[in-house]
């Protein structure tokens, strides 16, 4: 499909265009299908053409010009590209949920209109709307492929709004979002709410967890990027989930001051030095300390903290940097956060696992309301999960589900959260450090100052035994270096570089 578009504009084009034809396609299989039950019932009163009906079961109406068929039949005219924003046109006025949401820039010179055909049949052979294609996802795992694929087409810039899946699982495994309100201030494409819902559907019918999975979330976002903005829109729409996903810099123009979140999930841009900082010297946000204008990172940190509720967690990315950096006033800051018990767990990750940046990163987790003689009050899990993980290809790793299992139920164990196992530290994987610890390394916060070394196998040899067993094969392997060098020695004088 990609390949159609290629020749005529970049993936940071041409993704838009795919995903907006995919939405158009999805709420049209889904209007067509409740069309043929009606038309089925017109004997009993029913409207094929009356949005009503379609909004009382939470379908999009379609309007005729936008529906798929019309489109299809006219893909290979010379005007498919007005065709298909006129029916984007159509749809958001007919939807107010999609107002300012859906792709309107089909028909412009530079698009190819015989390629864009091409797509719109390639697009017609998808089937994503229907009833049991939704009951399967179809359509969430069709845009998320499509979106890690642009990530990857466009390097860096695709990757600021697609965070690898095993992470985001992670994350939403860790914090268990069952009820209350989810919040990320750098949205993306709305990853993180995907799964936050996935998790929940997943747990539906309790799975060991008392039925407690049953509750609702009420979902918050703000995305500073305008066309990752309506991806956000789009990828929430098509799952039908509801959230209030504003357009916005979180920092400069926050669209959600008074929330207070039960859940923060977040994947902020690396090391952002461009951030504005400089303007926010004063902000009420900075409770731990002025983040350094160079770097959005603690701007970042203490941006959840400030929208955490009472008793609220959240757990994010950042660059291995934030847990050891003291540059700029960042080691106070980080400090601060720590004396205040508000630091419950830190993940250093493998590497290769985002295609978007080489920064090696971590996860952080960061819970208010550590009431005083609750489990692990002043204490800090730390687990160190490099060398976990599989590779996908030359250049790209993995997390496992059992790998993931085995991160998110040691900190579930750690929390003593209704979980059988009992935790106990592993070296060389995690360990929990009291804050008086942490202190006394400086507040840094890397795992592997806390883990310790992996143990290794005892092979069963007598440490004596070995000793001379080891010493032995020292001596002869010096005996065999004193032999080659003097045989090269021996060579070089009689091709005439010898000693003079």
């Amino acid at each position: 499909m990609a390949d159609a578009l290629r020749g005529s504009m970049d993936a940071a084009e041409y993704k838009h265009v795919v995903l907006g034809l995919i939405f158009l396609k999805y709420i049209s299989d889904a209007f067509e299908e409740a069309y043929a039950k009606l038309e089925d019932e017109r004997d009993q009163g029913a409207d094929p053409e009356d949005p009503d009906e379609y909004r009382a079961q939470s379908i999009f109406w379609v309007p005729p010009e936008a529906r798929w068929q019309h489109l299809k039949n006219q893909a290979r005219q010379p005007t498919i590209g007005r065709m298909v924003d006129d029916a984007m046109t159509a749809v958001e006025r007919d939807n107010p949920a999609l107002k300012d949401v859906l792709p309107k820039e089909y028909g412009r010179d530079a698009l190819d209109k015989q390629r864009l055909g091409q797509v719109v049949d390639l697009v017609s052979n998808i089937r994503v709307g229907g009833a049991e294609t939704q009951a399967t996802d179809v359509l969430g795992r069709v845009y998320e492929y499509f979106l890690e694929q642009f990530a990857l087409a466009e390097g860096r810039k695709g990757g600021e709004f697609y965070t690898p899946r095993a992470v985001v699982r992670l994350l939403v495994e860790m914090l268990e979002p069952y009820h209350g309100r989810v919040y990320d201030p750098c949205c993306g494409s709305s990853g993180m709410f995907v799964q936050s819902v996935d998790f929940i559907r997943a747990h539906a019918t309790g799975n060991g967890n008392g039925g407690r999975a049953r509750g609702d979330l009420s979902i918050y976002g703000q995305e500073s990027n305008y066309t990752t903005w309506r991806l956000a829109r789009m990828n929430l729409a098509i799952r039908g989930i509801e959230g209030q996903i504003a357009f916005g810099d979180s920092f400069h123009n926050d669209r959600h001051p008074d929330l207070r979140a039960d859940y923060i999930l977040a994947n902020p841009p690396f090391n952002v030095s461009d951030w504005g900082g400089e303007r926010l010297r004063d902000d009420q946000r900075w409770q731990y300390g002025v983040p350094p204008a160079g770097n959005a990172n603690f701007a970042w940190v203490q941006h959840f903290l400030y929208h955490l509720a009472p008793r609220g967690i959240a757990g994010f990315v950042l660059a291995n940097g934030s847990m050891s950096s003291n540059q700029s006033g960042e080691g106070e800051i980080r400090k601060g956060i720590v004396e205040a018990g508000l630091v419950d767990c830190i993940i250093s990750l493998p590497g290769q696992l985002f295609r978007s940046t080489q920064i090696p990163a971590c996860l952080w987790f960061l819970r208010k309301g550590r009431i005083a003689g609750e489990t692990r009050t002043g204490e800090t899990l730390f687990i160190d999960a490099r060398k976990l993980g599989y590779m996908v290809d030359r250049t790209h790793r993995d997390l496992s589900a059992e790998d993931i299992t085995r991160i998110a139920g040691t900190y579930r164990a750690w929390r003593n959260n209704d979980c059988d196992t009992e935790y106990a530290d592993v070296p060389g994987f995690c360990r929990s450090a009291s804050q008086e610890e942490i202190g006394k390394h400086g507040h840094v916060l890397t795992p592997g100052r806390y883990v310790g070394a992996e143990p290794q196998p005892d092979d069963g040899e007598p440490f004596q035994e070995k000793m001379a067993r080891l010493a032995a094969q020292w001596r002869e392997q010096q005996n065999d270096a004193n032999r080659l060098d003097t045989a090269i020695a021996e060579n070089l004088e009689r091709l005439g570089f010898g000693d003079e």
